[in-house]
């Protein structure tokens, strides 16, 4: 069973809402319209995240091939030890 989330609205929020809602809102109920905006803000903030990822990204997306060079794991491994090593003193 779920648990439910019980929220005080007062004064003009309040009234605000009940014009959302009813007979002549477009929600059948508050509680419908509350859901509406909480699942809007959360898409909007999946959609914050996605977009900071792919900014993260652009410049190795958009740099041409020619900037790219070998990788060495087992040197990549060894050099993060060592730094590691050298923020541990």
């Amino acid at each position: 069973m779920a648990e439910g989330v019980n929220v005080r609205i007062t004064g003009k929020l309040r009234r605000f809402i009940e014009e959302q809602a009813g007979i002549n809102g477009l929600y059948e109920s508050a509680s419908e319209y509350v859901r509406d905006l909480i699942r809007r803000d959360y898409q909007r903030q999946e959609e914050r995240k996605w977009s900071w990822l792919v900014d993260q990204l652009r410049p190795g997306m958009q740099a041409d091939e020619s900037e790219f060079g070998p990788l060495d794991p087992e040197e990549i491994i060894k050099a993060a030890k060592k730094e590691k090593a050298g923020d541990a003193s």
